[in-house]
């Protein structure tokens, strides 16, 4: 079943926040993962939101997991998360 990332980001250093996204992109694309938002325009119709939003599609549960766990992302993390504030989940199609 697809699933999607949903991360929703307030940066607080875009520095860090690049160097962040510089690995984090190729260890999405390594583990088949597409970009279905990144960053763009936002309307809040309800409730509040953070600044940057971003949507990512998976094949699977377990290939979100291997990703997230991943190496590769783990060491973008080291940039990422100190640099932002940020909601990151996955979520199972319907």
């Amino acid at each position: 079943m697809t699933v999607y990332t949903m991360a929703h980001i307030d940066v607080r250093d875009d520095e860090m926040y690049a160097k962040y996204a510089a690995l984090a992109g190729p260890a999405v694309a390594k583990f088949g993962g597409e970009f279905l938002a990144r960053g763009g325009e936002t309307v809040v119709m309800e409730g509040t939101a953070r600044s940057r939003n971003v949507i990512i599609k998976w094949p699977d549960m377990d290939t979100a997991k291997a990703f997230y766990n991943s190496p590769e992302y783990q060491e973008a993390l080291k940039y990422g998360l100190p640099a932002a504030d940020r909601e990151y989940l996955f979520v199972e199609g319907a």
